[in-house]
């Protein structure tokens, strides 16, 4: 556990990262006008399958969208979800409504149509920005959703419905910025639905600046000249953090693909490109590991692996620690909590455990009976 000193450390530190949160705070404003700030704006912030693209295409991106999402007449605080492969699109348009003031919802595009239809009904979405390839799974909702008015296409055929780049050529590229707080809604995520039927986790503003801030920057150590890759998609809570707000946070670049992850496409995306900072769940790295598509040591510029999702087995731990020359830094988090809040640190990693708090959390082990557990023991 830590010590008193690095206890006291961790609180202030965290309390300073609250504190440093301005009553008036949008997010996606603060994360776009940082880089601009910085002279980032020829600095590539994504490389997806198109190409390239820097942080200065991706601000006027941001703001197209906004004000495609204005002329359309979709307000402050109303939904619209977001069905997307990952590509530039994703955060575009996740910022994009952000920054208007919009609340986005992106969903797992491994989803069914059940699954989707519930989600249009409890969001009372009103537009639906989707992936050519997904639309075939909400052609037959689009026309029964009352409340959905709009439908995006991320692809070159829209199918009769508006098309993503199309409606951004059009928009104006002048910055703007919703009047929002740093308490006020900024965006859903629908939970696994493992107890039930899948619940909208509501975030605010706030919230991504203290994950990003907090773990991003002060666990793992993020740096402008990092480039990320995460084999997790932006849709789940952890590839948010880890392919979105931590690497823009610092200036960083991301390695995006729409492609489903398999170690021989991930084997690829990591020689063709210098990723250091590697994001995968227990099973992928134990996959990778046993793959002949596996590279060598030598081919790779990792310096920082980390898990989560479900517990890291050890001797995976172990073995990629060999393999690779790189701790894997198992941690446990939750879409409600938005990222990891248990970790193993850099430099201090126990194999079979979840590591210690995040700096900001505060951690209590109950009983059933709602009880602080005192005891030592194994759960």
């Amino acid at each position: 556990m830590l010590d008193a000193a690095a206890k006291l450390k961790a609180t202030i530190d965290a309390r300073a990262a609250i504190e440093a949160i301005p009553r008036s705070y949008n997010f996606a404003a603060d994360i776009i006008e940082r880089n601009l700030k910085a002279g980032r704006a020829n600095k590539a912030v994504y490389i997806d399958p198109r190409g390239s693209w820097t942080y200065g295409q991706l601000a006027e991106r941001v703001d197209r969208f906004g004000h495609v999402l204005r002329s359309l007449g979709i307000r402050r605080e109303e939904r619209i979800l977001l069905a997307l492969l990952d590509t530039i699109d994703w955060p575009t348009a996740f910022l994009g409504a952000m920054k208007a003031g919009v609340i986005p919802i992106p969903v797992s595009t491994l989803m069914t149509e059940e699954d989707y239809r519930f989600m249009l009904a409890d969001s009372r979405a009103k537009a639906l920005v989707v992936s050519e390839a997904l639309l075939p799974k909400f052609a037959n909702l689009i026309g029964s959703s009352s409340d959905v008015l709009h439908v995006i296409v991320s692809g070159e055929n829209a199918c009769g419905h508006d098309r993503f780049e199309d409606l951004l050529a059009s928009a104006r590229p002048e910055p703007y910025t919703a009047p929002t707080t740093r308490d006020d809604m900024c965006f859903w995520l629908y939970t696994s639905g493992s107890t039930g039927r899948p619940k909208g986790a509501v975030h605010v503003h706030a919230n991504l600046r203290l994950t990003t801030d907090l773990y991003g920057i002060g666990v793992l150590g993020l740096e402008e000249s990092d480039v990320c890759y995460s084999v997790a998609k932006l849709f789940f809570a952890y590839g948010l953090g880890n392919a979105m707000t931590f690497p823009m946070a610092v200036g960083a670049t991301t390695v995006l693909s729409p492609d489903r992850p398999t170690p021989d496409t991930v084997a690829a995306i990591l020689r063709r490109y210098p990723v250091t900072v590697f994001y995968a769940v227990p099973t992928f790295y134990a996959a990778f590991l046993a793959s002949p598509a596996a590279p060598k040591r030598g081919d790779l510029k990792l310096r920082c692996c980390v898990s989560a999702g479900e517990a890291l087995p050890p001797d995976v731990g172990r073995r990629w620690k060999e393999s690779y020359g790189v701790d894997v830094l198992d941690g446990i988090g939750s879409t409600e909590m938005l990222h990891i809040f248990l970790s193993n640190y850099p430099g201090d990693v126990k194999y079979g455990t979840t590591g210690k708090p995040v700096p900001g959390y505060d951690i209590r082990l109950l009983d059933d009976d709602g009880n602080v557990i005192t005891h030592k023991g194994e759960m």
